[in-house]
Formats: C-alpha cells, structure tokens, sequence
C-alpha cells in the first residue's frame, strides 16, 4: 500500500482512511449547513494528511529574547518536531530536515523497506527530547512553542475579541500536541474490501501511520492490537439453529 492509494475525505471534513477505496461508514462531519453523519466523498490524500504538520516559530537560540507581536513576522514558522530536533543540536541546515524536500515516494520506500514502525520511534524520540527540552502549548487552542517561554504574538483565535487581544495562556506541551494522533477505522483480514455503516462498531481502529506501515507489510506492536480489535468478528454472529 503506497501514499497515493491513500483516500481521504479532503472536501468536507478532515477524516482519513488507508486503502483503494473509501469506506461507507457515516462519519462525515459536514461542512457548514451540510447535513452531518454523511458518506464520504473521498479524494487522493497525502503525507500531511497523515502525519498532521504542527508548526511553530523557529528560534535562533533558545536564550533569545521572547517573540513580540509586532515581531513575528520577523521569525520562520517550521514544524513543531523539526524545531525541536534543532533545539537539540540536530543540523538546522541538513536538507533532510526540511519540510519542503519531503518525496512522497521516498517515505514510502522507506516505509515499505522499514523494520519497524517510524512513528513508534518518532513519538519516542520526541518523548524524550521533552524531557530535556521544554515545549508550550495553548491552553485554549492548538498553538505550539518550543522553547524555555511562549511567544507574546496574540494569535489565540478563542479570546481574539477579550482585553487580552488573543494572548496565548502557556502550558506544558506533550507528545500529541507536537504529533497530533489521527485515527482511522482499521480494515483487517476478516472484514469485508468496504467497510460498511452497518457494522461500524466490530470494525477496529489505528493511527493512520501504523495503518499505513502494516499494509506496507509491517508488524504492529501487541500495544495497538486491542485497539484494532484483531481477532474481532466482522459482523453479527450467524447462530446455526
């Protein structure tokens, strides 16, 4: 399974699924006045539809002065884990480390040749690195620092229109905050080539990275299997009288 049988519902909610063909389960969230718990309309995904890009002000070092308001333009914004990884000494001038360099068919060579699944060393690596780096996270909403204190840009879209003009209100940041986990219904062995609505709730789940790996041919760690419901039925069972 490559990155371009991917298929996520792209036009009307940010929902993803790994396979050729979308499934029929009715979650769409709509969009605007559109009626909810709908089919998908599934289009070609991408790379950044699964590994969901955070991104944050990149800083020269971490002991400079705190980001102004009237300064950030003045600051790049790269990925959240990419300004961590520079934080710790990672070279910030390795073309490996930008965004813009990524090929979706050299991350999907590399899955298919991995022995192991990337993002399980990736949400590791950043596990650790947050033990020894600090990182913020909005309170109210999804903004993202790396760095010993938050920024004082007023981006904070919940308190926009309060005294305070959108500040952001800081706390410690966690793993999901700089790798947003994204969960889709998981297809197994036993289960139908289309998942369908009927069923919904025999059918399993994964993060879309492991979903990805393990049709690539990987082995998932024992960790997800409850989650994905391995050795669940497919449907009701058919009782013989």
């Amino acid at each position: 399974m490559s990155l371009g049988e991917m298929r996520i519902a792209v036009q009307f909610c940010p929902k993803v699924y790994i396979g050729e063909k979308g499934h029929l389960i009715q979650t769409c969230c709509g969009y605007k006045r559109r009626a909810k718990n709908r089919v998908h309309e599934w289009i070609s995904g991408g790379l950044n539809d699964i590994l969901v890009p955070i991104e944050t002000f990149h800083l020269q070092n971490m002991f400079q002065d705190v980001i102004k308001h009237q300064k950030r333009f003045d600051f790049d914004r790269v990925p959240a884990v990419v300004e961590l990884c520079w934080l710790a000494g990672a070279n910030p001038y390795d073309e490996d480390m930008c965004s813009s360099n990524w090929n979706l068919e050299n991350v999907s060579a590399a899955i298919e040749g991995a022995e192991s699944l990337s993002s399980h060393e990736l949400i590791t690596g950043v596990q650790k690195l947050l033990l020894v780096y600090s990182a913020k996270v909005c309170k109210y909403c999804s903004e993202v620092h790396v760095g010993p204190s938050g920024h004082k840009a007023r981006l904070c879209g919940v308190f926009k229109y309060e005294s305070w003009r959108g500040a952001h209100f800081w706390e410690k940041a966690e793993v999901d905050d700089l790798v947003p986990p994204k969960l889709v219904w998981k297809r197994r062995p036993q289960d139908p080539l289309v998942l369908m609505d009927a069923h919904r709730d025999f059918y399993g789940h994964a993060l879309a990275v492991v979903d990805l790996c393990t049709q690539a041919g990987i082995i998932a760690p024992t960790k997800y299997h409850c989650m994905m419901k391995v050795q669940g039925l497919s449907g009701p069972a058919q009782l013989k009288v």
